[in-house]
Protein backbone atom coordinates (compact mmCIF):
# COMPACT_ATOMS: atom_id res chain seq x y z
CA UNK A 1 0.00 0.00 0.00
CA UNK A 2 1.05 3.37 -0.90
CA UNK A 3 2.26 5.87 1.75
CA UNK A 4 1.04 9.46 2.09
CA UNK A 5 1.82 12.45 3.84
CA UNK A 6 -1.29 15.02 3.32
CA UNK A 7 -1.08 18.55 5.06
CA UNK A 8 -4.70 19.87 5.67
CA UNK A 9 -6.15 22.76 6.45
CA UNK A 10 -9.93 22.69 8.02
CA UNK A 11 -12.00 26.42 7.78
CA UNK A 12 -15.00 27.22 9.76
CA UNK A 13 -16.03 27.11 13.16
CA UNK A 14 -13.66 24.61 14.17
CA UNK A 15 -12.12 26.31 17.35
CA UNK A 16 -13.75 25.85 20.55
CA UNK A 17 -15.71 22.76 19.73
CA UNK A 18 -13.57 19.72 20.37
CA UNK A 19 -12.04 19.59 17.06
CA UNK A 20 -8.17 19.02 18.16
CA UNK A 21 -9.17 16.09 20.29
CA UNK A 22 -11.18 14.81 18.05
CA UNK A 23 -8.92 14.22 15.46
CA UNK A 24 -6.58 13.17 17.46
CA UNK A 25 -8.56 10.74 18.28
CA UNK A 26 -9.63 9.81 14.91
CA UNK A 27 -6.21 9.60 13.92
CA UNK A 28 -5.36 6.89 16.41
CA UNK A 29 -8.35 4.88 15.67
CA UNK A 30 -6.67 4.82 11.81
CA UNK A 31 -2.83 4.47 13.37
CA UNK A 32 -1.53 7.46 11.27
CA UNK A 33 0.75 9.43 12.27
CA UNK A 34 0.74 13.15 12.50
CA UNK A 35 -0.21 16.37 14.48
CA UNK A 36 -3.07 19.04 14.98
CA UNK A 37 -2.99 22.70 15.80
CA UNK A 38 -5.29 25.62 16.03
CA UNK A 39 -3.99 28.44 13.63
CA UNK A 40 -4.38 32.36 15.19
CA UNK A 41 -6.47 33.04 11.97
CA UNK A 42 -9.17 30.45 13.38
CA UNK A 43 -8.67 27.85 11.47
CA UNK A 44 -6.74 24.28 12.40
CA UNK A 45 -3.92 23.10 10.51
CA UNK A 46 -2.92 18.90 10.60
CA UNK A 47 -0.92 16.70 8.75
CA UNK A 48 -1.85 12.88 8.59
CA UNK A 49 0.86 10.28 7.37
CA UNK A 50 0.52 6.58 6.59
CA UNK A 51 -0.94 4.26 3.83
CA UNK A 52 -2.80 6.71 1.27
CA UNK A 53 -6.17 5.36 1.32
CA UNK A 54 -6.37 5.84 5.29
CA UNK A 55 -5.37 9.60 4.90
CA UNK A 56 -7.69 10.21 2.13
CA UNK A 57 -10.30 8.88 4.50
CA UNK A 58 -9.30 10.92 7.11
CA UNK A 59 -9.86 14.50 5.01
CA UNK A 60 -12.98 13.43 3.80
CA UNK A 61 -13.58 12.98 8.03
CA UNK A 62 -12.39 16.72 8.67
CA UNK A 63 -14.94 17.79 6.24
CA UNK A 64 -17.62 16.53 8.99
CA UNK A 65 -15.82 17.18 12.21
CA UNK A 66 -16.78 16.39 15.79
CA UNK A 67 -20.73 17.19 16.26
CA UNK A 68 -20.28 21.06 17.22
CA UNK A 69 -17.86 22.17 14.25
CA UNK A 70 -19.15 23.93 11.55
CA UNK A 71 -16.61 23.09 8.42
CA UNK A 72 -16.80 25.77 5.10
CA UNK A 73 -13.56 24.66 3.67
CA UNK A 74 -10.56 21.41 3.93
CA UNK A 75 -7.84 22.29 1.97
CA UNK A 76 -4.99 19.84 1.80
CA UNK A 77 -2.16 19.47 -0.45
CA UNK A 78 1.01 16.73 -0.31
CA UNK A 79 3.31 16.90 2.10
CA UNK A 80 6.85 16.39 2.89
CA UNK A 81 8.76 14.29 5.83
CA UNK A 82 9.81 17.63 7.46
CA UNK A 83 6.06 18.44 8.22
CA UNK A 84 6.41 15.04 10.45
CA UNK A 85 9.77 16.43 12.23
CA UNK A 86 7.14 19.07 14.29
CA UNK A 87 5.69 16.83 16.18
CA UNK A 88 6.53 16.16 20.29
CA UNK A 89 9.39 13.75 20.42
CA UNK A 90 8.07 9.73 20.92
CA UNK A 91 4.60 10.54 19.79
CA UNK A 92 2.71 9.02 16.45
CA UNK A 93 0.35 11.87 16.58
CA UNK A 94 1.02 14.94 18.77
CA UNK A 95 -1.47 18.15 19.54
CA UNK A 96 0.61 20.98 19.30
CA UNK A 97 0.55 24.64 20.55
CA UNK A 98 -1.63 27.50 18.40
CA UNK A 99 0.60 29.40 15.89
Amino acid sequence: MSQAILHVTIRGRVQGVGYRAWLEYRAGQADLEGWVRNRADGSVEAVFAGPARLAAEMVALCRRGPPSARVEAVLHESGGAELLGLRRAGERFSVLPTV
